[in-house]
C-alpha cells in the first residue's frame, strides 16, 4: 500500500466475525484505520456516519445483503466513493457481472490472504492514491 493510505478508513462489513478480524489485521498492518459493520443495513448506517474511503462487503448475509447494500451505497453517494470491494465464496460469472454493474470497483473471493486483499485495494484505490 502507498503512503497515502495512512489516513484511509475501510470499513469490513461481513457476518463472519473470523472474515472480519482477518481483514482488519491486514489493512491495519497496512496502515490504514478499519471499521466493522455486521451485515449490509449496519455497513449503509456506518457509511452514513463514518464516510469510509474503502468498503470490503461480502456478499451473503442476513437484514441485508451485500448486492442490495452496494445498491444503497452507490444511490447516496454516487459512483466514485466509498470504493467498494465486493467479496464471496461464489465462483458464478454472474455474481461478478452483477457486482461490477452494481458499482463494485473489485471483486475478491474468499478466503483471501493479505497480498490479495491489499491487492484488491491498490486496484480500487482513487486515481490519485496510486503511486504514479
Amino acid at each position: 500500500m502507498t503512503s497515502s493510505h495512512a489516513d484511509r478508513l475501510c470499513l469490513i462489513v461481513d457476518d463472519s466475525r473470523t472474515i472480519r478480524r482477518i481483514a482488519r489485521k491486514i489493512v491495519e498492518d497496512a496502515g490504514m484505520r478499519a471499521a466493522e459493520a455486521v451485515d449490509g443495513l449496519e455497513g449503509l448506517e456506518t457509511c452514513r456516519s463514518a464516510r469510509p474511503d474503502y468498503v470490503l462487503l461480502d456478499w451473503n448475509m442476513p437484514r441485508m445483503n451485500g448486492l442490495d447494500c452496494l445498491r444503497a451505497i452507490r444511490r447516496e453517494f454516487g459512483d466514485a466513493l466509498p470504493r467498494v470491494i465486493l467479496c464471496t465464496t461464489e465462483n458464478d460469472p454472474d455474481f461478478i457481472v452483477a457486482a461490477i454493474e452494481a458499482g463494485a470497483q473489485e471483486f475478491i473471493m474468499k478466503p483471501f490472504d493479505a497480498d490479495i486483499l491489499l491487492g484488491k485495494l491498490e486496484q480500487a484505490a482513487l486515481p490519485s492514491d496510486q503511486d504514479v
